[in-house]
């Protein structure tokens, strides 16, 4: 089964940027205690402040769909609600 790798970033909102840089490292830690979670780091732009540079791997779709929708309905995905998203998601062998 191929892996899913989700590269990119995100543009937090200014109105929003507090909150999500104080839940981000909770929800780190959730994702990577999640079944298929191979690699997930989320960290903050150098040069943009509104920007934040995504990378995961998850072992298969399945666990990456479950990650999806885990993300969905969590605090998280409140919080970053009116985040815009800017990836590029692949299946590796």
């Amino acid at each position: 089964m191929p892996k899913v790798i989700l590269r990119g970033y995100i543009v937090v909102p200014e109105a929003d940027l507090a909150a999500v840089r104080q839940a981000l490292d909770r929800h780190i830690a959730l994702t990577r205690q999640e079944t298929g979670c191979l690699v997930f780091e989320v960290s903050a732009d150098a040069c943009e402040p509104n920007r934040f540079n995504v990378y995961e791997e998850f072992c298969d779709r399945k666990a990456f769909t479950d990650h999806q929708q885990r993300v969905q309905n969590s605090v998280w995905g409140a919080i970053t609600a009116r985040v815009s998203r800017h990836y590029n998601i692949e299946e590796v062998n």
